[in-house]
Formats: structure tokens, sequence, C-alpha cells
């Protein structure tokens, strides 16, 4: 390779299926697929996938939670990530009988404008970089408490001259029961591989295979979330490392208030023995009719905060 770039660094049945895999052990591609994409699930310390919700968007971190969002629901998404490396995403869902859900989703992490140099670091000129996530899901509601769903993700990365393709499943399961507020999900995300390598060495995905939990109150608007994921990664060694913690209040019936924290984030991004704030989420949202709205704080790199904007329309 006689080219090299500056920022490079920015860049750098069910059960059968998750057994498959071995753990993913050092860096990975297509991190980007670990921002999170809705605010919701964002303020609830980013990776939350039993909250339920009539959130179109909850498709990138469960598909079976589809299901509870409103027939011709139209989700546009917008996060601001480093300096101008900007994430921008939308999803759209349609009932198919009674019990079936489509969805079709697509998100875009777009790098910006960078500086190409040749290996004395001359500059050629400037290129553009931008990973891609373009998905298809279906959802169905088993029976009044069970819920599963499945989504095909093709993903394509453009680094000026350089381009690369994977193929990936997500894999989902939710079992609500509405009397007693108790929601439990099973994930498997990004289940896959790459087809064509960005360089000469194929790229692993960002597995991860996630437990969930929420719990609403009868005679309180609060709901608390547990999600416990990377379960075939220890090289995480510490168990609450694992764990992200997430609470819901809901003023009303129409908005809500949500916090959250993640322990591991919190771990990566400590500099100079602070974390400066990294692995807190905060978030709301608002519902007006067909019309909803969330916005979403949280840190996912050491350079800059992120702000996650969602805003969906029921036809």
């Amino acid at each position: 390779m006689n080219k090299v770039t500056k920022n490079m660094g920015v860049l750098c049945t069910f059960l059968l299926a998750c057994t498959a895999v071995n753990a993913q052990e050092g860096c990975t591609g297509y991190q980007f697929l670990e921002i999170p994409t809705s605010a919701h699930a964002a303020a609830l310390g980013g990776n939350n996938i039993s909250i339920i919700d009539d959130d179109a968007s909850l498709m990138f971190t469960n598909p079976a939670l589809v299901v509870n969002a409103s027939d011709k629901t139209l989700n546009l998404n917008f996060t601001s990530y480093i300096s101008s490396t900007n994430k921008l995403g939308a999803a759209f869902v349609k009932h198919m009988g009674e019990r079936g859900v489509w969805a079709v989703g697509a998100q875009m992490l777009n790098y910006g404008k960078m500086t190409e140099t040749d290996a004395d670091f001359n500059t050629m000129g400037t290129f553009s970089a931008k990973d891609i996530d373009l998905q298809l899901g279906y959802s169905y509601l088993f029976n009044d408490n069970l819920s599963g769903g499945v989504q095909g993700k093709v993903l394509l990365s453009n680094y000026g001259e350089f381009s690369s393709t994977a193929i990936a499943v997500d894999l989902g399961l939710n079992y609500y029961i509405p009397d007693h507020g108790w929601s439990l999900s099973l994930v498997a995300q990004n289940l896959g591989g790459q087809v064509d390598a960005l360089y000469e060495t194929h790229e692993k995905l960002p597995f991860n295979l996630a437990l969930g939990l929420s719990k609403d109150f009868e005679n309180a608007p609060i709901r608390i979330s547990v999600t416990f994921d990377k379960l075939t990664d220890w090289d995480v060694k510490k168990p609450i490392h694992h764990l992200t913690f997430g609470a819901d209040i809901f003023p009303s019936n129409t908005t809500w208030v949500a916090v959250g924290f993640n322990p591991r984030r919190s771990k990566e991004m400590k500099v100079a023995d602070s974390s400066h704030w990294a692995g807190l989420s905060l978030g709301a949202g608002l519902s007006v009719k067909k019309f909803k709205i969330g916005l979403a704080y949280g840190k996912y790199h050491v350079a800059a905060s992120s702000l996650i904007i969602n805003a969906s329309y029921a036809f």
C-alpha cells in the first residue's frame, strides 16, 4: 500500500446460531454498529434491548421489539459524533396481518473529508469516508407474550479508494408480561462475516450476545432496566463491565425522561483518572398524536460528547 491517511484511528435455530460464533477478541470491523441509533435506548445506557415502546428505531437493537411500533411509522434519526463525523439513519415499519411486522432500515456514519497523503506525508488531496448499514427485518407476535424477530444486514465501508462488504443477521426474542410489567429479551447481533476485505485481512464483525430485563411498576410511573451484554467476550473480566443500568420516569402518558449508566464505557474512556462523564447518558421524549420526538446525550468517544435525535410519524 503506497498511500496512507491521517485520522485512520477513527475508522480503526437461535442458540445454535449463537454458539456457532466464537468470542470476539481485539479490534473488529464495522464498530459503527455499536453506536446507538434509538434515542430512548441510548438514554438508558446505549444498548437497551428490552423496553416496550412504540419506537421503530428499536429495530437496530432488537428486531423482536418492532411488533410494538405503530403501523406505517417512519423514523428519522441523527447523531452528532466527533467533529465533522455524523450518523444518519431511517427506519420504516409496516404491519402484515394481525401478528407480522416488516421493517426496513438504514444508517450511515459519515466521517467527512479527510486529507490524503503519500508515504512521505505529502498532501495528495482529500477523500471521503463512510460506513453504511442496510437492513430488512421481519418480526412476529407468536402469542400475547412472546415475539421474535430476524433481520438481515448488508454492511458497506468506503474509505477513499478502499472498500469492503459484509453480510450479517440479527436474531431477537422478547417475552413480555404486561400484567406484571416484566419484559425479558435475548438478542444475538451481527452474526455473519466479511465478503470483501478493506485491505488484505478479513475483519470480524462486532458480534454481541445480550440478555435484557425491564420492569414497570404498577403504583409508580417508573421503569428500570438492566442489560447484560458481551456474553461471549470474557476478556471483559469484571462482571460489572457486562452490565448496563437504566431507569425511565413517565411524568405523563405522552412524555418520558431517562437516565443510564454503562460501567464498561466509563472504564474504557477514563483519562487521567477521570472518565469525564463517559458512561452516563440522559434523554427525554415527547409524543403528540402521531408524532414522536426523542433526544439523548451520551459519550461514545474520548474526544467528544454525542447528541442523538429521533423523530417519528405514523401515517
